[in-house]
């Protein structure tokens, strides 16, 4: 919510000196404005008849909401009985030269 009162009041700051430098805002007019605001609002109405049509059974678990697969699938592990040490010296051969 602080990020929002911020971008406003620097948007008020900037209004105010393109008002008095006499500069024409490169803003896009009203009426696109008013669009954007519709698609907003727009984005807001299927998540909101969702909850109202079918509630959602509570979460039992934040792992649930907080825990996502990783992006390149599942991560390599270590063999049974081998330790992170014992497989970086073996993988390391002596040098001859």
């Amino acid at each position: 919510m602080k990020s929002y009162v911020v971008s406003l009041a620097l948007g008020l700051l900037v209004g105010v000196i393109y008002a008095l430098f006499q500069v024409r805002s490169p803003a896009p007019p009203v009426i696109a404005l008013v669009g954007l605001l519709g698609i907003l609002l727009g984005e807001q109405i299927p998540p909101l008849v969702k909850s109202l049509v079918g509630p959602q059974a509570a979460a039992t678990s934040w792992l649930q909401h907080q825990v996502k697969p990783h992006v390149f699938g599942e991560l390599p592990k270590c063999l049974p009985g081998t330790t992170t040490a014992d497989a970086t010296s073996s993988s390391k051969e002596p040098r001859n030269g």
